[in-house]
């Protein structure tokens, strides 16, 4: 079965620091649903080089097990909450995307 991922590019955060109380619901809701980040950029120490259009603003790559899994988890009770959570001010561009097998 191909995994599913959750793609998010954030081109425009105001407001770096707001973004905390989303992360402080997100995490959990994600991990409970199964999901592992594989990668958060620039933070934890990633790097990142930016072509064409690309931007070097932050970048999260979260995979599930399953297409299916990853949608249940972003309509989950639990990381509905931490939507609410998002600060204004923001721009992110969120894809659930299917893997290969």
């Amino acid at each position: 079965m191909a995994k599913g991922y959750w793609v998010s590019v954030y081109p425009a955060i105001s407001d770096p620091e707001g973004l905390t109380a989303y992360d402080k619901l997100a995490g959990p809701a994600v991990q409970a649903a199964g999901g592992r980040v594989l990668s958060r950029i620039p933070s934890l120490g990633g790097r990142v080089v930016a072509h064409e259009a690309g931007l070097t603003q932050r970048v999260v790559l979260i995979e599930f097990d399953s297409f299916e899994q990853a949608v249940s988890a972003y309509e989950s009770e639990a990381y509905q909450k931490a939507l609410v959570a998002l600060p204004d001010g923001f721009e992110r561009d969120f894809r659930i995307i299917d893997g290969i097998d």
